[in-house]
């Protein structure tokens, strides 16, 4: 065999078995996503057109069960009524208060460090310890929040117990642990170079101005994150509403995520739930298309304009 060729197959044969050694590498991810992801994930589309219970064999229904969300099931669109309210309402109101206390708190000051890390600290306590500790704080006859309104002399609120109030006052609750989106935001605040002020005294902008001009832009980034992800967590919200009003008043808080939970272990219609849980998917990618699309319109990244 001529030495051309016998270096040719030799290299092949180093090829091979470089190629698989390193199939053998990314064999356990291979069998964890195969096994915990994609399984899963095929075989919910199977269920979500089935009626199963949880026990008994699975029956083949095609789209009945979506069929009978959008046209029969009467909780389905309050739930999706006070979803779309949720999000709305905590989206918002989080980001603005997260970039709010973020440029507080981007300062050099004594102490400033203990404050960060005091803002932060409710993001780290259990979620059901801290749900347990509001559902105390909003008790209509000895919560504190009724206590501090009979102080500045306005009325009592009924909070979770009112069909009006149950919803902001769970938005509040999630404003509780927005130090998450404040430390975000500081680390966007701090990456802005300094230069870009220094330009902007020299040119004789206000801090105001300074901070719509310059400070924004740079940070548009890190709010087109923080917008993302608080849309998708606002969408999958759960544990308010199982904890605290159990969807209650009258399907006020009944977050759609909830809904999916009530349907598949009290109801025991699991098939019917998992056709739910696609439904919430679709809307959560749809959202996130659009807001991909017009994301164009408001985040600058500064390496397409050094170009």
């Amino acid at each position: 065999m001529p030495s051309s060729a016998k270096t040719r197959s030799s290299w092949r044969s180093l090829r091979m078995r470089e190629g698989i050694a390193g199939y053998l590498f990314i064999l356990p991810s291979i069998i964890g996503f195969s096994t915990f992801v994609a399984y899963p994930l095929v075989s919910s589309v199977y269920y979500s057109m089935t009626t199963w219970s949880g026990w008994n064999t699975p029956q083949f229904v095609g789209l009945k069960n979506f069929v009978y969300m959008f046209t029969t099931d009467p909780s389905i669109w309050p739930s999706l009524r006070a979803t779309a309210l949720y999000v709305l309402m905590s989206v918002p109101t989080g980001l603005m208060l997260g970039l709010f206390l973020a440029v507080l708190l981007n300062r050099q000051l004594p102490g400033i460090k203990i404050l960060r890390t005091l803002y932060y600290l409710p993001v780290v306590l259990p979620s059901v310890a801290s749900l347990t500790l509001w559902d105390f704080i909003y008790n209509p006859q000895y919560g504190l929040a009724n206590q501090l309104l009979n102080l500045v002399h306005l009325p009592a609120s009924q909070w979770l117990q009112g069909q009006s109030t149950a919803m902001p006052s769970i938005v509040i609750i999630g404003l509780w642990g927005v130090g998450g989106t404040m430390i975000i935001f500081l680390a966007g605040l701090q990456s802005v170079p300094m230069e870009l002020y220094e330009a902007a005294q020299v040119d004789g902008a206000t801090r105001w101005r300074s901070f719509w001009s310059v400070t924004m832009p740079m940070i548009t980034p890190i709010l087109f994150l923080q917008l993302i992800t608080g849309m998708i967590s606002s969408f999958q919200a759960f544990n308010p509403a199982q904890i605290l009003t159990l969807g209650g008043p009258n399907f006020a808080t009944d977050l759609f995520n909830y809904n999916i939970w009530n349907n598949a272990f009290n109801g025991q219609q699991f098939g019917y739930a998992t056709a739910q849980v696609w439904v919430l998917f679709f809307i959560i990618m749809i959202f996130t298309i659009v807001v991909f699309r017009i994301s164009n319109n408001f985040v600058y990244y500064e390496a397409d304009h050094s170009k």
